[in-house]
This record gives C-alpha cells, structure tokens and sequence, in this order.
C-alpha cells in the first residue's frame, strides 16, 4: 500500500531528460570519468523545475538531477491557462532566451532544452527566441530565468499602488 502512494507522489511530475554528457577529470593517476545529466520536471499546470545531477553512472546521475529539479521547483503565472502573460528575457552566461505570449492556436514555438521547458510547464501558446550561446543547460537556465521574471497584472498592479483596471485599461 505504501508503495502505490509513493509511486502516485513520484509520478506527479512528467521528467524529461535534457542532455547527459561525459565528463573527466584528470588525476595524477590518470582520468576521472563521470555523467553529468540535466533534467527538468512539470506537471503541465504552471510549475517546473530544472536540476543537475553529476555521478560515476548515468542512471546514479539522472537520479541526482531530478532530486535537484523538485528542489528548484517554481510557479509560472498563466495567463488565460494557456500563454505567458507578458514578454520576458533570461540570461545565464552567454546564453540569452526572450519569451513572448502568442495567440490561441499558435503552439511553442522555441527550440531545444527552452521548449521542454515551456511544455512541461504547461505554456500552450508562445513564441521564444534563443540568443547567443546554444548549450543546452544555459539555454534551460536563461528559460527559467525569464520564466521566474513573468508577474501577474495583479502583481504588478500591487507594486505600482493600483488597481488591476487601471494598468489594464
């Protein structure tokens, strides 16, 4: 019985692994090999999480990097539960993503580690573009970045001192 429940726990989040790379390190006895793997997870409602798992194996290694991505889990706001609700940039080194809403029907549009990232946490409707360098784990952080800068009217309204109407129009 106990099992079944931590299965259900387990499974409330869909993992999808992004890149599992080699990497070493070089000993006076000779090299060092180990898995470094990037992971993200979603539950296609608005949270999502991305995380980093280094180990001597590669399943010890994804394991490592999905305990690291419910660790690093955050909350996107959706507007009308299917788009971003404003234009947002991430950086993470040299890596530049920039996140706009899009109309019904239009899909993600974005490439890559950004685009599991905006499926997993449920964006239905966006267009991304990615700019500088193109590794994967830093175009998944710039992502994440952008996505943590996104704010709901009602925020933005609470921090300029007005009401949802008035910045709406």
């Amino acid at each position: 019985m106990q099992k079944k429940t931590q299965d259900s726990k387990e499974k409330q989040y869909e993992e999808l692994v992004i890149d599992v790379k080699s990497v070493v390190k070089v000993n006076k006895g000779g090299r060092q090999r180990r898995y470094s793997a990037t992971v993200v997870i979603g539950d296609r409602k608005g949270k999502v999480g991305l995380g980093i798992g280094k180990a001597n194996e590669v399943p010890d290694a994804i394991k490592k990097a999905l305990q690291d991505a419910n660790k690093n889990m955050i909350t996107i706001p959706l507007a009308d539960g299917r788009t971003v609700a404003h234009e947002a940039e991430g950086h993470a080194g040299a890596a530049r993503v920039i996140i706009k809403p899009a109309a019904a029907g239009t899909g993600v549009i974005a490439g890559g580690s950004v685009r599991a990232i905006l499926e997993l946490a449920g964006v239905r409707d966006v267009v991304s573009k990615s700019l500088g360098a193109r590794t994967k784990l830093n175009m998944a952080r710039a992502a994440i970045t952008a996505l943590k800068s996104i704010k709901t009217p009602e925020q933005v309204a609470a921090l300029r001192g007005k009401t949802v109407e008035e910045i709406l129009g």
